[in-house]
């Protein structure tokens, strides 16, 4: 059986809030630790029937930023969704959320530009 690793370190400041976030796997064939500015990370308690999530972001991550990464995530989702059932609509229902959000995001970020 094989085995694969993922690590994942953060640096937090005085006050707890993350300062630096890395990670590294075995699998990915970079030796380097990636650096990022801000993670999700979610697993399944089938136990509890719930999802156990952690979500982190530094300073340095700034708001078009956070909007970019959301907006990827939500994607992502529906095309994993996509792949794990048969339910086409749900997933363009997915997309579509994902879509609008990106849109109304730009707009907001063009209107306020222009004040």
């Amino acid at each position: 059986m094989r085995q694969s690793t993922i690590t994942i370190d953060v640096r937090m400041d005085q006050k707890n809030n993350p300062e630096a976030i890395a990670w590294t796997a075995t699998d990915s064939g970079v030796k380097e630790a990636q650096q990022a500015k801000a993670m999700m990370l979610a697993f399944w308690d089938a136990d509890k029937k719930s999802a156990l999530h952690i979500d982190l972001w530094t300073r340095e991550m700034m708001v078009d930023e956070m909007a970019e990464f959301y907006y990827q995530m939500m994607s992502t989702m529906a095309d994993t969704f996509s792949r794990a059932t048969a339910h086409k609509e749900f997933v363009a229902h997915m997309k579509n959320s994902a879509n609008e959000f990106h849109k109304q995001y730009v707009d907001l970020r063009n209107k306020q530009q222009r004040a």
